[in-house]
């Protein structure tokens, strides 16, 4: 049985804020801190263990070191650590994009694709997001829009509030809107078609690489489909929604009011990420903006104070 933080791998992004330093706590010099890579085992940005005898080892040094079975059986089917867990502040808009799936990544970037699930950890009064098309539209009239700048007349323009769910399979065009605090939790990749930007330039001065002739390929030009709303369960000290569950994650979020009796099973691993307030999980102290791996097959474990939490496992 292994249970320990993690520190993250950061970005500063041009749309990102500074609410992840300011108020969760993230230890970051950049000006901006967009995104927190809270577990990452991926390439671009990798978390690392912060206490116990591997401190400063990075989560895939961790696993080398350790062995596969830490993060259960069901990861056996993954190649690579199969998801990536980040907390993104949207001060401003994000870029209108898309994912591709596994076979189009696989083949054309060397990467899996990219199924996500956004929880909307904050927003600021009268905030929305873009989530697939109003309704669905032809490959002809998509190319046009691009072309024209009139793309966000067809998209789906969603108001959010703290608490929403969205869950974003592969192929959906989306964008988180600004004033938005997201915990993102998807497939371990970085592959990102951007389709429009807003007419922003980056820090060289130079408007941002589009990739409109890939995501003309793996948009799929219609309304999202959303994940169906599933019911609270009442539990003894606390209460457990489930926010989705697909091939590579399942995510809960969970209130604790007094303690929670959780369990990691020889199956998979379970991440903690802590949205609201303070616990002991065994003997670990996290506070708000705190993320905690727990290894496969360590058993029942006992997050104890009053907080809420996002617990993902494969």
């Amino acid at each position: 049985m292994a249970i320990f933080k993690l520190s993250p791998a950061f970005k500063d992004y041009i749309w990102g804020g500074t609410r992840l330093r300011d108020e969760y706590g993230k230890e970051c010099d950049f000006d901006k801190v967009a995104e927190s890579w809270e577990l990452s085992c991926h390439k671009d940005g990798e978390s690392v263990v912060t206490d116990g005898e591997d401190k400063g080892l990075t989560l895939s040094q961790y696993i080398q070191k350790h062995g596969k079975a830490v993060l259960g059986s069901d990861c056996e089917r993954f190649e690579s650590f199969p998801i990536l867990i980040k907390l993104i502040d949207a001060k401003d808009n994000l870029s209108v994009q898309v994912h591709p799936d596994n076979d189009y990544a696989l083949r054309v970037e060397g990467e899996y694709g990219k199924t996500e699930m956004w929880y909307v950890v904050d927003c600021d009064e009268g905030a929305t997001l873009l989530y697939g098309f109003k309704k669905e539209i032809s490959k002809e009239e998509f190319a046009s829009r691009i072309a024209d700048n009139t793309l966000l007349e067809v998209t789906n323009a969603v108001p959010v509030k703290k608490g929403d769910v969205f869950f974003i399979k592969s192929g959906t065009l989306h964008a988180i809107g600004k004033g938005i605090l997201i915990a993102e939790i998807q497939q371990n990749s970085n592959t990102t078609y951007r389709i429009y930007d807003y007419g922003r330039v980056g820090k060289d001065g130079k408007p941002r690489e589009l990739h409109v002739e890939k995501a003309k390929d793996v948009t799929k030009l219609a309304p999202a489909q959303s994940y169906p709303d599933t019911p609270l369960e009442e539990l003894d000290g606390y209460t457990q929604k489930l926010l989705s569950s697909c091939d590579y994650f399942t995510t809960y979020v969970i209130d604790v009011e007094s303690q929670a009796k959780l369990c990691a099973d020889e199956k998979s691993f379970n991440s903690l990420l802590i949205l609201e307030g303070c616990a002991d999980i065994d003997g670990i102290k996290a506070k708000k903006g705190d993320s905690v791996f727990v290894t496969a097959d360590s058993g029942c474990y006992t997050v104890s104070g009053k907080c809420r939490l996002i617990l993902t496992k494969v």
